[in-house]
């Protein structure tokens, strides 16, 4: 054997042991997944995102971004108008917001006041041509238009009915010229229109509303809360004593009746006429005024107050007197009794009615006797829910 071929022997062996070396490691490196795994990485590269460029080498690993998915159930918002359903939970369970309203709210061990939407009472005084009350009337006698559309009547009741009367006796310094005419317009109308079967409570009207007296039907207690008033001082908080009767008047399942002895001056009050008003009206409330303070001089006059009273009357389906005397202050008690004792309260169920919260106008007529002039609520607010 020459030496070249010696030579050329051993580096032809070298490079064969050295094809093999690579393949057996290549073989190893495609059997061995579980050291792939370990580091957290897929196989593949992730598909690169629009707008990203791809990741290189050497980058840091990022950290994924939470999805927050919206909730479901009781605490979710309801979805908008429209909206196309993507399923709810299993299990969850979605309550519609206006069924989650109570449809009773107890005051006491025996009382619960209704507050659904099933009825709403529209006490109607009815008088002829000649100002003198109609009592014969049945219910099919009267057409009743809610926001100009004709509306059933549910039940009509008379004036049998027992009345829960809020009192507000004026005791602010405005009325000190007329102290003693308003003392004595409150104690005759608690002895000419409390029957045994109705209940009055009395406020003053002053800096703050006070409850004087609650209700009772002990006239002769009442009479003395009246008369043990000492002399009028401080501010007049009329709109809040008025607003404040009302709510204290709302369990009463009884006509609820708030009689004003004042000037309608107002003058430290937190609430304004308007919402007052809406206080009024939303406890079902009707309102008389016997207007006291009354001069002929303008300047002794609250023009103002008395609009103001007038207003509230005219909302509610009352009714304000204006005694400049002993003998008319006795007229308007007879009035007030008279027009209670003979009233129609009538009853509309406002079936399908949206729950908004809108007030919604009363007109109600006789339409049998188109004659006679029915005074009534102008309206009522609906419930929200």
């Amino acid at each position: 054997m020459s030496r070249e071929l010696l030579i050329k022997t051993p580096a032809r062996a070298c490079v064969h042991a050295l094809v093999a070396l690579v393949c057996a490691l290549a073989l190893f490196a495609s059997s061995a997944p579980t050291l792939r795994a370990q580091s957290g990485r897929k196989s593949e590269p992730p598909a690169p995102v629009k707008g990203k460029q791809p990741a290189r080498a050497g980058d840091p690993t990022p950290t994924p971004t939470p999805v927050m998915s919206r909730p479901t159930g009781p605490i979710a918002e309801p979805p908008p108008p429209g909206a196309k359903s993507s399923g709810r939970a299993r299990g969850a369970i979605v309550t519609p917001v206006q069924n989650q309203q109570p449809d009773a709210q107890e005051v006491g061990d025996d009382e619960v006041v209704s507050i659904n939407s099933s009825l709403v009472p529209l006490p109607a005084s009815v008088v002829d041509a000649r100002g003198r009350a109609v009592s014969d009337l049945r219910a099919e006698d009267f057409e009743l238009r809610v926001d100009g559309e004709v509306k059933p009547i549910g039940e009509l009741t008379h004036a049998e009915t027992p009345v829960s009367i809020a009192l507000l006796f004026d005791n602010s310094s405005s009325l000190n010229a007329t102290r003693e005419f308003e003392r004595q317009a409150g104690v005759r109308f608690l002895k000419s229109v409390v029957r045994p079967i109705d209940r009055a409570a009395i406020y003053s009207i002053s800096t703050s509303p006070e409850l004087a007296h609650p209700l009772t039907n002990d006239v002769r207690a009442l009479v003395r809360t009246i008369e043990g008033f000492g002399k009028a001082h401080g501010a007049t908080a009329f709109f809040d004593t008025v607003a404040i009767a009302a709510d204290y008047l709302k369990p009463q399942r009884t006509r609820k009746v708030i009689v004003i002895v004042s000037d309608g001056t107002d003058t430290v009050s937190d609430l304004d006429f308007d919402t007052t008003l809406a206080r009024v009206l939303a406890n079902d409330c009707q309102v008389y005024a016997i207007q006291t303070g009354n001069s002929d001089s303008p300047n002794l006059h609250d023009l103002a107050g008395a609009r103001r009273m007038q207003e509230f009357a005219a909302q509610t389906g009352g009714a304000v007197y204006v005694p400049r005397t002993t003998a008319e202050l006795s007229d308007a008690f007879k009035q007030i009794a008279a027009d209670l004792a003979q009233q129609y309260v009538l009853s509309y169920y406002p079936a399908g009615q949206p729950r908004d919260g809108r007030f919604r106008a009363f007109t109600l007529n006789v339409k049998t006797r188109p004659n006679l002039r029915v005074r009534t609520r102008k309206g009522y607010y609906a419930p929200k829910g």
